[in-house]
């Protein structure tokens, strides 16, 4: 890898911190590095003027890598810009959980040699689709229906291929791929789906009646969302954007996208390590 393109939280200051670090690290070590537009303009002058600045829709067709830096939201805007191309990603943790952003700051040297080296692995992993108002949107995580700010509590009627599921009374109710089960269906009370598996999972938000429950479905499935003509006014939001409002009578229908988001990963780690290390399940309760 000689072409390496960085993409940072210019909001966070240690998430710019680490890219100014990292960019001098790669640039030692003879890499043409591509810094986007509002991350270039916070790098110190002397720096900036040694890196190519472009857009980050246009990292596809200078950069063989991207490196985030920030958290899983980073990462996440960074795929939605990608999408389409073939770019693998690579996203450095500055925040606090990172389940996409596994490579934590502490070992970013290590991390950095690792990819001049290739000494990595890539995983597909599956987006998700909706059209609105004839423009297609894209998601890695989750889409989802949300409550507007005005309504306490939204009806959505939901159909799996055509086949009515049930009418949802919730604050919500999200559309999860594998990569999104750990996100905020997770917290929503979904389960944990590996990403591997060719599924994708219903997940409503505080449900009125406590017997709907998460349901797993095929990828296969295109899912219908519909707000019926009497119901309450909601949002359209992919991975926590908010893409269009949506009035009784509306609907959104929810299917994989043929695009894969590709993410770099350590070599030897597997999903479920990275299960264990970032939820604490080989934490001893016992232990003080």
């Amino acid at each position: 890898m000689n072409r390496i393109g960085l993409f940072a939280y210019t909001t966070r200051p240690d998430a710019i911190r680490w890219a100014v670090y990292a960019a001098e690290r790669l640039l030692d070590e003879r890499v043409e590095v591509y810094v986007e537009d509002i991350l270039s303009a916070a790098f110190p002058p002397e720096l900036a003027a040694r890196c190519e600045t472009v857009a980050a829709v246009e990292f596809e067709k200078f950069a063989d890598v991207v490196i985030t830096f920030g958290g899983d939201g980073t990462l996440l805007g960074a795929a939605r810009l990608l999408i389409g191309s073939d770019i693998p990603i690579m996203g450095v943790n500055v925040g606090k959980l990172g389940f996409l952003a596994e490579f934590p700051v502490m070992a970013l040297d290590d991390a950095l040699m690792d990819i001049l080296k290739g000494n990595y692995r890539i995983v597909d992993r599956t987006t998700l689709e909706t059209t609105i108002s004839g423009k297609t949107y894209y998601a890695l995580n989750e889409i989802l229906i949300e409550k507007s700010s005005q309504s306490k509590m939204i009806t959505v009627r939901a159909f799996v291929s055509e086949h009515h599921v049930a009418d949802y009374r919730a604050d919500g109710i999200i559309v999860a791929t594998p990569t999104g089960s750990t996100a905020y269906s997770l917290a929503a009370g979904g389960p944990i789906i590996t990403p591997s598996a060719p599924a994708l999972c219903l997940t409503p938000v505080s449900p009125h009646t406590l017997t709907l429950r998460p349901l797993i479905v095929q990828d296969t499935s295109d899912i219908r969302l519909e707000i019926p003509a009497d119901g309450s006014e909601a949002h359209l939001v992919a991975d926590g954007t908010i893409i269009a409002d949506l009035r009784p009578g509306d609907c959104a229908t929810v299917r994989k996208s043929d695009h894969l988001i590709k993410l770099i990963k350590r070599a030897e780690s597997t999903y479920y390590d990275l299960l264990r290390e970032k939820l604490l399940w080989s934490a001893d309760a016992t232990r003080k």
